[in-house]
């Protein structure tokens, strides 16, 4: 079978460094999703709207930009394992400071400041896997590395059904303190990224800002696409919870069943099409993935039974993290050789940052039509996957790319 011939020929540091990557990730996932379940819960423990805390949400996403940029340019300085090492404590010690916030306003700050953390890890921890692997294993890799963050959905899904009727929201961010466990696993089995190595023997500087703007083109494309799939996956995942608990009624297992299968069919849609884009090439995967979200958007959205609504969302998923799976192969593949550390994280989250509006938006929306998240939630996603297939057949792909060279 072809998918476990790509990640049989992965030598052991080879191996190290993918499974720090897909945890790395998986964990960020975590911390942020845990969010998503108590946006509810802490409304009414602050005496706030639902569109005031989702502003949290809205604020982890805008910090996320500038937290890539930042650890980015220490990973092409310092290395890819020792910046993602600091910041996944960095990320996991705010997710620990969220659940003491006092206030409305003070829990804003940390989320913000846990967005700027959380910014970082995806760039590096993709630079460091695929500068480390075979080319042939990238499509695979990708799609399996990328669906470690409906993973950690998915562990955020069961965290929830067991402890949040007990713990309450303050809890859930206590367990989010977790990946800081994943540096142990860093620090003593992952070897730095090769590419890397080879670069800072040579001594070669990085002009970074040059090097974005001699390829702004392909920065100012990947960021469009960025912000087009962003509001593809946060607009159908971020207030889901929140669309079956205030319009549903639906009670804290009953969520967390659904989510748990929506975030099965991401992770199985995501390793189909990651494998995919290997056979059938990046653009073509991606643009099949995003259009095959739009026939499922009645079941999905207008259901009215916890069954319906289940498939919907299972079926939905195999399309949004089908499409995404293709992206950390891409991306890296499109970025500039000496930039790979930043280009594809700082792009991506700038694109988080332009659709990080979503969650409040939606929730406006959904108000505005008297409490109907699944009309704001169809909406978006209509216009989402619709973006994603139009820029992506007007862009281009490099998946025959070879890394390290000069």
């Amino acid at each position: 079978m072809k998918i476990i011939d790509d990640l049989k020929v992965l030598n052991r540091e080879q191996w190290a460094a993918f499974i720090a990557s897909v945890l790395g990730w998986t964990l960020d996932a975590f911390d942020f999703f845990l969010m998503v379940f108590v946006v509810k819960a802490i409304a009414k423990d602050f005496h706030a709207e639902i569109a005031e805390v989702s502003l949290a949400i809205a604020m982890t996403l805008m910090l996320r930009p500038f937290g890539a940029f930042f650890f980015g340019w220490l990973a092409e300085k310092f290395g890819r394992r020792p910046i993602l090492m600091i910041d996944i404590l960095l990320f996991a010690g705010l997710e620990l400071a969220s659940a003491f916030a006092p206030s409305l306003p003070v829990f804003l700050i940390l989320r913000a400041l846990f967005g700027f953390a959380m910014g970082g890890e995806w760039g590096i921890g993709a630079s460091l896997v695929m500068e480390s692997i075979p080319a042939g294993s990238r499509g695979t890799v990708s799609g399996i590395l990328q669906q470690g963050y409906p993973l950690g959905y998915l562990l955020a899904s069961v965290v929830y059904g067991l402890f949040f009727d007990r713990f309450g929201w303050r809890g859930m961010f206590i367990i989010g303190v977790v990946p800081a466990l994943l540096v142990l696993f860093i620090r003593f089995y992952v070897k730095e990224s090769p590419i890397w190595e080879k670069a800072h023997q040579r001594q070669a500087s990085v002009d970074l800002i040059g090097a974005l703007a001699r390829n702004w083109k392909t920065f100012f494309y990947v960021i469009l696409l960025m912000t087009a799939f962003n509001f593809f996956s946060h607009g159908t995942q971020d207030l889901y919870p929140t669309f079956l608990q205030t319009q549903h009624k639906l009670s804290t297992h009953t969520v967390s069943v659904i989510l748990i299968v929506m975030n099965i069919g991401a992770i199985l849609g995501g390793l189909t099409f990651g494998f995919w884009s290997q056979q059938i090439g990046r653009r073509r995967a991606i643009i099949i993935a995003s259009l095959l979200a739009l026939p499922i958007i009645p079941l999905w959205a207008f259901s009215t039974t916890p069954f319906m609504l289940g498939l919907g969302a299972f079926l939905l998923q195999i399309a949004v993290q089908g499409a995404w799976g293709v992206i950390p192969a891409h991306l890296n593949e499109l970025s500039p050789e000496e930039v790979r550390g930043t280009f594809p994280g700082f792009a991506y989250q700038l694109g988080n940052f332009f659709a990080s509006y979503n969650a409040v938006f939606q929730a406006k929306l959904a108000k505005t039509y008297g409490g109907n998240f699944g009309l704001a939630l169809a909406l978006v996603l209509l216009g989402a996957g619709l973006s994603i297939a139009v820029i992506t057949a007007f862009g281009r792909e490099a998946k025959e790319s070879v890394f390290g060279k000069s």
